[in-house]
């Protein structure tokens, strides 16, 4: 069978997510070893936030997704070298926006850590200190994404997706650089060779973040050459196109000021909690991500630039069609893949963090919290996106708005009863009702045709079923290695689950 462009695409994405993803997660486990879950590490984790959070909000989530279908519109209708004019406009504006932010929060950075409703109220003085000194540094690192982000929105919508999905690949090295050269005070000791040492804690990892965001502008360089890139000067805050994408900007920015402050309140809760809270959080949410990412993340990029060409022709049943399909393979995959990790997860988690009993329990508690959200939140990645194609950017910040007062009205309460796990919990409950809203909003036929299709209910046989294969399994396969035990489980469990989503899966090929 030939595969459609969105699915050659998704293919690529996953593919190289996947590999990303692989990447990370010895990051990670590089990282816990070397730091455990510590105050400094907390501290770390929590510097990250603010950063993160004005790279989403200038030149990330926000500037890309109002960017691509603007440029996409423009390469179909004036060509390549109006589109990038237009992008060298929007580069020039992000970077000089996200160097005046960066300076005003490095400038404000004590209080903002310290204060009540800030970063983390409830960390000591020495951590508070720490939180402030990493997140200053991480800024310069936030500078260089503000341009990498949206080099990958502009190949991203030249229908070029290999080097954009190698850049977080390099990201990844330079962390690891950080974790294995900058950070230890004694050398790691790799057969004979025994690497360098500089031991600088955990600032090293943030000058790892540094390098790493060098190498994600770098790779993708090549590929701006090839598609003719010339650099113009100039903001172009008078012409249409340039207007066009800050007047989508605007809602979407408000969009992800929602989502990223869904990540400082929950390290403002966890902040409050027991020592490696935080860590807890961010190492669930990482693995959590892993799915989701391969999934919801991969299927929503790919589709973008081609529901905005539908857009760009009128070809409105052709969208309809993209999206539904896409739906319907997100619900097949998503809900067995939740209940499969959730049940084989965390004898994993044992051996590769190595947190002990108590830390390795919270872990994987928080983990599955995060898991039962997997469908909500892959499909937020569809209808969202499938709104930014229609160039309709007000009804996703509504949507998130309405996470987040959901999420905070949970997240306070649920922390005191549930601890961290009450947190991930709040998330999930949070983003699976944004995701059905969206639904909704988008066309009340596709959730019709859902229903009809059956693909939901296919869905959630397969996970009954598999779920039960890998709970037994892992019964009987204990006291064995954890990669056989959980491994031989989760794939009896997929195999359990085939022949219901077999149907998604041929449709995912159509894609």
């Amino acid at each position: 069978m030939k595969l459609s462009k969105v699915t050659r695409i998704t293919f690529l994405l996953t593919g190289f997510f996947a590999l990303d993803k692989l990447v990370a997660f010895t990051r990670q486990v590089i990282i816990a070893r070397q730091f455990g879950l510590s105050r400094e590490l907390d501290a770390f984790n929590a510097a990250n936030n603010l950063p993160d959070m004005l790279f989403a909000l200038i030149s990330g989530g926000a500037l890309a997704l109002a960017f691509i279908p603007v440029l996409s519109e423009e390469i179909t209708r004036d060509g390549r070298p109006a589109a990038w004019d237009l992008f060298s406009k929007i580069a020039n504006l992000a970077f000089l926006a996200t160097a005046a932010v960066a300076v005003v929060v490095a400038l404000i950075a004590d209080p903002l850590v310290r204060w009540e409703p800030g970063i983390a109220p409830g960390f000591t003085e020495p951590q508070q200190q720490i939180v402030v000194d990493l997140m200053r540094l991480n800024l310069i690192a936030t500078l260089i994404f503000s341009i990498s982000g949206l080099v990958m929105a502009g190949l991203q919508a030249n229908q070029h997706f290999l080097l954009p999905a190698m850049a977080p690949l390099f990201y990844n090295f330079g962390q690891i650089f950080g974790a294995l050269i900058l950070s230890p005070e004694e050398g790691y000791t790799i057969g004979s060779i025994t690497l360098p040492a500089f031991g600088l804690g955990v600032y090293g990892l943030v000058y790892g973040v540094i390098i790493g965001a060098g190498l994600h502008l770098g790779i993708q360089i090549p590929g701006l050459l090839r598609f003719g890139f010339r650099w113009t000067k100039g903001l172009g805050l008078k012409t249409e196109p340039v207007r066009k994408v800050l007047r989508l900007m605007g809602p979407r920015l408000a969009t992800m000021f929602f989502i990223q402050m869904i990540f400082l309140v929950k390290d403002n809760l966890a902040s409050r909690l027991e020592e490696g809270a935080v860590t807890a959080l961010t190492y669930g949410w990482m693995i959590f991500q892993v799915p989701e990412t391969l999934i919801g993340t991969a299927i929503g990029t790919a589709l973008l630039p081609t529901l905005s060409e539908h857009m760009a022709l009128e070809q409105r049943e052709a969208f309809q069609q993209s999206v539904e399909r896409a739906v319907r393979v997100l619900i097949a995959l998503t809900l067995p893949v939740a209940v499969i990790l959730s049940f084989g997860l965390e004898p994993l988690v044992e051996m590769a963090f190595e947190f002990g009993t108590a830390g390795t329990s919270l872990l994987t508690w928080v983990t599955r919290a995060y898991l039962a959200g997997l469908l909500g939140q892959s499909l937020v990645e569809v209808s969202a996106r499938s709104f930014y194609a229609r160039q309709n950017a007000l009804t996703p910040l509504l949507a998130s708005g309405v996470t987040l007062v959901l999420y905070i009205a949970l997240g306070t309460q649920l922390y005191r009863l549930l601890g961290a796990p009450g947190i991930s919990l709040s998330d999930t409950i949070a983003f699976t009702t944004e995701a059905a809203l969206l639904l909704i909003l988008l066309n009340r036929r596709l959730v019709k045709s859902i229903k009809a299709g059956g693909s939901l209910l296919r869905a959630f046989l397969a996970a009954a079923l598999s779920g039960a294969v890998v709970w037994l399994l892992m019964g009987v396969l204990g006291g064995m290695h954890p990669l056989i035990q959980s491994g031989v489980a989760m794939a009896a469990g997929t195999v359990a689950a085939l022949p219901f989503i077999w149907p998604e899966l041929r449709l995912l090929l159509r894609l």
